[in-house]
């Protein structure tokens, strides 16, 4: 049985990477989208701009901030949806899809909205990828039954503070794929 489940689990990844390396990961047009995004409203049509772009952000991510007068619009950290969430919103990207399924990946992103020379407005979208880095795997069972070091309670308190750095977390730079996506959207219904 051991060994069946095994098979299973290695033609189950085999057939996932056959289809990230078969599939293109975006469609070329879609990268070549310029960010920040030009929308070509006058000045009045600031209000629809800001509420366009916060409904095109809440497809992906939680708002945690938002200033209309300042324009800028903060995410809540996201975790990234691999391939047993389908009809979780992502990043375009099927390579990206299969590392979100075996690593556990947050993005966050932050929008801000300037206005043009030209009476349009500008959206830059910044999407950050970040990597969780654990010193043991969270629900490893191996070992557990002798001589078990941990404490019986396990208390998390959750500090709600924008200055902590969160030390379980470990920078991967920006995911453009993401940013291209949204700002597509972000276009589309402007």
């Amino acid at each position: 049985m051991r060994q069946l489940r095994g098979m299973l689990y290695l033609a189950a990844l085999t057939v996932a990477l056959c289809v990230a390396q078969a599939a293109p990961a975006v469609d070329p047009q879609e990268v070549c989208i310029e960010n920040p995004v030009y929308v070509p409203l006058g000045p009045d049509a600031y209000g629809t701009v800001f509420e366009k772009v916060i409904d095109v952000l809440g497809e992906y991510f939680e708002i945690a901030y938002s200033n209309r007068y300042d324009g800028r619009i903060e995410t809540f950290p996201r975790i990234a949806p691999g391939y047993e969430q389908p009809w979780k919103a992502s990043t375009p990207s099927w390579y990206e899809r299969l590392l979100a399924t075996f690593q556990t990946i947050r993005h966050r992103a932050f929008v801000l909205i300037q206005l043009a020379d030209d009476g349009g407005f500008f959206v830059q979208v910044i999407v950050y990828k970040e990597l969780e880095d654990l010193p043991r795997p969270m629900r490893a069972t191996a070992g557990a039954a002798a001589f078990r070091s941990d404490s019986t309670v396990d208390r998390q308190y959750e500090v709600i503070d924008p200055t902590v750095f969160e030390r379980a977390w470990i920078p991967m730079g920006r995911d453009f794929l993401l940013e291209h996506a949204i700002a597509q959207k972000i276009k589309k219904c402007l």
